[in-house]
């Protein structure tokens, strides 16, 4: 898995997990989950720290970083490899209206991995590394006001597959570490 920017094992990353083909699996709750309880996994068992984070119906946005002992690049292709095969498993075993169209999506990108049945994140991470609180806090804003963009709801804390809530004295899904 390729990465367009290496990963400093001790820096905090403004990161995008983009989907292939910027397929909307992510509007049903059954994938959704998969999401979240896989990063609550790894925040308790992996080190991971999140600053802010939104899942969309084609991509996720994490503020991250990783405890001493962790490396973010181990976290996000355990993340990524075991996300995929618990995906591409609830399309073939929960009622799904798309699952004809979204499997041939998914196995086109394997490129002929035998390995693999299914791609569903893209190759490689956008990382960015976070090297002022200026970026920090442009980032957060920018995670936060994805849904908001997208017409799903009209102010960022409405919006439960995020971290916008914990900004303003709410409790999410997952634990916020907070600049």
């Amino acid at each position: 898995m390729g990465i367009k920017n290496p990963i400093n094992a001790e820096g905090t990353y403004f990161l995008t997990l983009t989907v292939v083909d910027w397929v909307d699996i992510f509007t049903r709750p059954v994938y959704k989950n998969i999401i979240v309880d896989s990063l609550k996994y790894c925040q308790k068992n992996k080190g991971l720290e999140l600053f802010a984070w939104v899942l969309m119906t084609n991509h996720l946005h994490l503020i991250a970083r990783t405890r001493e002992g962790h490396h973010l690049s181990d976290f996000l292709r355990d993340f990524k490899k075991f996300t995929s095969k618990q995906i591409s498993s609830a399309i073939n075993d929960e009622p799904e209206s798309r699952k004809d169209w979204m499997i041939h999506r998914l196995k086109f990108h394997v490129n002929f991995d035998e390995t693999r049945n299914y791609q569903v994140w893209k190759e490689g991470n956008e990382a960015k590394e976070i090297h002022s609180n200026d970026f920090l806090d442009q980032k957060i804003n920018y995670i936060h006001q994805n849904p908001v963009e997208a017409g799903i709801v009209y102010e960022p804390e409405n919006y439960i597959y995020s971290s916008a809530i914990d900004y303003v004295g709410g409790k999410g899904f997952l634990e916020i570490v907070f600049p």
